[in-house]
């Protein structure tokens, strides 16, 4: 495990930043679950609400980044790779929030998850999410987990909007409009490249590998496989 090398690190962060998937809920949630649902949606959806601003918004984005290839093509194409295409996670987020709505869909989290966010809500520490997910589909999630709406816990959310996961300054537009000093933010992930990017910006970082997952543990970045670990390694209030 490597050290923390900056001395002013002693003291535990004040703020915590999230990744989702692979990280606070399953892989396989997502994978087996969301992504297949969204799949078999995308038609309905885009013939029945073709109408709704969003939507419009969606498929002429669609069209714009594909032109000539018709648009529920090229967002199973994008599905396929599994592409982080703003207009087709803004899609994908009204196909879930539909299957929310009807109550089809339950957010599976990993049982160490919650009992740690609260604790650590309840201690003062700030709480966000950053997720190549939008920020709708994000709040879905943490709106309608198997205990209940969980998102009074987090103080932002946010999306690609902000930028890729993988680039340092996406990370620094987040602490700019969350207010927060890098130094004391700790951000969560179970991708190493996505930690590369917030260790630019001067985020703390650790990842989280988690066995039902298969991660992989790097070396670069300090390694926790639970929530509990996070908070014995960084000096964070454990969960009871």
């Amino acid at each position: 495990m490597p050290p923390d090398p900056s001395p002013s690190r002693s003291t535990p962060p004040r703020a915590v930043l999230l990744d989702i998937e692979g990280t606070t809920i399953p892989v396989s949630f997502v994978h087996d679950v969301l992504f297949p649902y969204a799949r078999a949606a995308l038609p309905a959806l885009l013939r029945e609400h073709a109408d709704d601003p969003q939507v419009r918004a969606a498929i002429a984005e669609v069209t714009r980044l594909a032109p000539g290839v018709d648009p529920l093509t090229q967002l199973e194409a994008w599905m396929d790779r599994d592409e982080k295409i703003a207009p087709l996670k803004t899609l994908q987020g009204i196909a879930w929030a539909q299957g929310y709505r009807t109550g089809r869909l339950s957010a599976r989290m990993y049982p160490d998850v919650l009992p740690a966010l609260r604790t650590w809500s309840a201690a003062g520490i700030r709480l966000a999410v950053y997720s190549s997910g939008s920020v709708a589909a994000q709040k879905l999630i943490y709106g309608h987990t198997d205990e209940g709406d969980v998102t009074a816990l987090f103080d932002g959310f946010y999306d690609l909007a902000m930028g890729g996961k993988r680039a340092a300054a996406s990370y620094a537009h987040i602490m700019a409009q969350a207010g927060w000093v890098a130094a004391d933010v700790l951000f969560l992930s179970d991708v190493v490249a996505e930690l590369d990017a917030a260790a630019q910006a001067g985020l703390r970082t650790c990842q989280i590998a988690r066995s039902e997952d298969g991660t992989v543990a790097g070396t670069t970045h300090r390694v926790a496989a639970t929530f509990g670990e996070v908070s014995h390694m960084f000096g964070l209030p454990v969960a009871a």
